[in-house]
């Protein structure tokens, strides 16, 4: 079992705050990372009012537009493989899934009985540049992050799993911390998580001298020069 630099209390904390803050925090703790490692195109959310997911990234591939010419049993197999994958973790899990079609989302993958399984078998949600149906019946409290939706399974297929894919920007590796909301979604690298919860304290320090300025009845524009001058003075 590999040995992460946090425990899954870790990550289940950082669902306490949304990814635009995540990603306000990592440019903090880790400033390399402030112009790649997010999604960078609109994603559709199933629901735009279930919390944040974070996990440890469960990596793969589909294809829908055609029929992956292989026999049924090794379509099956490949299925159960993916389930299989997925369940193997030892904390919980975001699945990152890619799209491989010329237009993606041409079948969706996701729907009623698919996040139904994959929340029994420790999974929170997805983001996937794919598509997405049954929003009425989709597993309770599973967040979808997706690239359209669509009525149709078409050919959908697992084509790969396990190795680094790319979602709408996003490259993602198997085992990647992944932060994912209404906004978007987030690679945390593994060392920054424990240091996110300090981060965001202090930005929130920082950023409540300019709020509240912005509230009271004192705001000018010197007022405020002064109050991010007194903000970055905050450690």
């Amino acid at each position: 079992m590999p040995d992460y630099p946090f425990t899954a209390a870790d990550l289940e904390a950082l669902r306490a705050w949304d990814t635009p803050t995540i990603c306000n925090a990592l440019e903090m703790v880790a400033p390399h990372r402030r112009g790649h490692g997010f999604t960078l195109r609109q994603l559709v959310p199933a629901s735009t009012t279930l919390p944040p997911i974070c996990g440890l990234a469960r990596t793969g591939t589909i294809r829908a537009a055609a029929p992956s010419g292989r026999a049924a049993e090794v379509d099956r197999a490949a299925r159960i493989g993916w389930y299989e994958y997925v369940a193997e973790a030892a904390m919980p899990t975001v699945v990152i899934l890619q799209d491989l079609d010329d237009t993606p989302g041409t079948g969706a993958f996701w729907g009623e009985v698919n996040t139904n399984i994959h929340k029994a078998i420790g999974a929170q949600g997805c983001v996937t540049n794919g598509s997405i149906r049954d929003l009425d019946m989709i597993a309770q409290g599973f967040q979808l992050v997706a690239g359209s939706v669509n009525p149709s399974h078409a050919y959908v297929h697992i084509v790969q799993y396990g190795q680094e894919v790319t979602v709408h920007g996003m490259a993602c590796h198997h085992d990647a911390v992944v932060h994912a909301d209404r906004h978007g979604a987030v690679v945390i690298p593994h060392d920054a998580v424990t240091k996110i919860p300090s981060a965001i304290e202090l930005l929130s320090r920082r950023e409540r001298v300019i709020l509240d300025l912005c509230a009271s009845r004192e705001f000018t524009v010197a007022a405020l020069r002064d109050a991010l001058s007194r903000a970055d003075e905050i450690h």
